[in-house]
């Protein structure tokens, strides 16, 4: 870092005390440590235990030899870029979005952030540059100190809890507009752009679309937006779940992907021609989409109850079909002008850490051009899935097909799928440790 630029950091940080540097595990979640403003300005060097990046999402580690059988030191390295004074804190503290590298200075494979910086200068190699937009859908809760009991949504103004009639509405009624002051308050101090707000189909469930952009920069974005959701709802004794599906017989939460190319240098999107038409190049990273998606789909769903959300195909295609503005194809082409040709990846859930999920999407676009694949034929109106369009169906299923992906190893690196498996089988043979209330209810007068 420069002299200047230490000193305009140092500004930044008047007052501040603590710097909470982290980086995203395998699953989204904030991992790193706190460290004195006066240490990170005098750019000590912070480092981690490489197996936090495999912390299972119960807080459990798959075995060492995932992750290096003497589970040495990662640094901590600061994005100068992405360091932020926390506007929901009580006493002045900063978040730092940090990089977690080897100590010899490569990214680690097991980081996510680093996967998705790799795939990203791959296209630079080809003079390409990925633009990318997120939406990401949640739902605002009524504290729930009972997991064995359903969420329920906040008790409105009225004095009721909302039913599930309220899609799409702009009223007061849900008594939220403190809360979602503070966010919109919250996202301005933290420079996050926000395009459009709304409320979406299920019981008190909402969408926010970020503006398009660099791929890093709206995984920093969306990474950091999820953290700011929840801790000012525990401010407003509320909490933001960002399950792919927290409500039987309601919609899941997805966080779609709008990918798009342009060339370095004119910002000429690549997927259309002089002619306004499509190009092969947009061809191409459809194909690469539909040859990639099985094999990742672990990646875009992460968890068992991702495939909840799944198992309604309208509102949650769980298919690799293209099409023209139709939302019951996994990948859906919005209507929009040629400069703004872009591909919308609708299978990752809220859930799905945002790195990892853009890194893949983006990985199997590249794999479709470098190898010039050509799609299947576009479907519009209602259709049956083709077989080799479908997608795994369970989390168990999903993880089978990517412990057999070649192209995820490619991709990826073996390191990096090895530990992820492990993570989630793990995860996997946590939930099955449990009996859930459906089997009791129902297989208990049965056997």
């Amino acid at each position: 870092m420069t002299t200047d630029g230490h000193s305009s950091l140092a500004e930044r940080l008047t007052g501040i005390d603590e710097i909470e540097c982290v980086t995203a595990d395998l699953n989204g979640v904030p991992r790193g440590k706190v460290m004195t403003a006066e240490g990170f300005l005098e750019g000590r060097r912070l480092q981690m235990a490489r197996g936090v990046l495999l912390q299972c999402i119960m807080g459990g580690y798959p075995p060492a030899r995932f992750y290096g059988s003497d589970d040495g030191d990662l640094a901590l390295n600061a994005d100068p870029r992405q360091i932020y004074r926390l506007p929901w804190s009580e006493t002045p503290r900063a978040l730092a979005i940090c990089d977690a590298d080897e100590l010899s200075g490569e990214s680690s494979r097991l980081s996510t952030r680093g996967q998705l910086k790799q795939v990203i200068a791959r296209y630079a190699a080809l003079g390409l540059a990925p633009v990318v937009a997120t939406e990401l859908e949640f739902f605002v809760f009524a504290a729930n100190d009972d997991p064995a009991q359903p969420f329920r949504p906040p008790v409105g103004l009225d004095g009721r809890r909302e039913e599930g009639y309220s899609a799409f509405s702009v009223s007061s009624n849900n008594g939220l507009r403190p809360f979602f002051k503070e966010v919109y308050e919250g996202m301005a101090a933290l420079g996050l752009p926000r395009d459009t707000f709304m409320h979406e189909m299920g019981v008190s469930q909402f969408e926010i679309n970020l503006l398009h952009g660099d791929p890093l920069l709206l995984a920093d974005q969306t990474f950091l937006f999820k953290h700011l959701l929840k801790e000012v709802a525990l401010k407003h004794g509320l909490i933001v779940v960002c399950m792919a599906k927290p409500l039987a017989h309601t919609p899941g939460s997805s966080m779609h992907i709008h990918q798009s190319l342009v060339e370095m240098g004119n910002g000429r999107n690549v997927f259309s021609d002089d002619a306004g038409q499509p190009t092969a190049m947009f061809r191409h990273f459809i194909g690469g989409l539909q040859a990639g998606l099985a094999d990742f789909t672990a990646l875009f769903a992460p968890n068992v109850n991702s495939y909840q959300r799944l198992c309604h195909p309208y509102a949650s295609p769980n298919n690799a079909c293209w099409s023209h503005d139709n939302r019951a194809a996994g990948l859906r082409i919005p209507a929009s002008s040629p400069v703004a040709r872009r591909v919308e990846n609708r299978l990752p859930g809220a859930d799905a850490n945002p790195y990892l999920a853009i890194a893949a999407s983006l990985a199997a676009g590249l794999h479709g051009i470098e190898n010039e694949l050509e799609p299947t034929a576009a479907i519009q109106g209602e259709f049956e899935v083709p077989d080799n369009l479908s997608l795994p169906c369970t989390l168990h299923a999903a993880l089978e097909r990517l412990k057999r992906s070649q192209l995820a190893r490619e991709l990826f690196g073996n390191e990096f799928i090895e530990g992820y498996i492990a993570s989630k089988t793990m995860e996997l043979t946590s939930f099955f440790d449990e009996i859930t209330p459906w089997e009791r209810r129902v297989l208990a007068a049965q056997a």
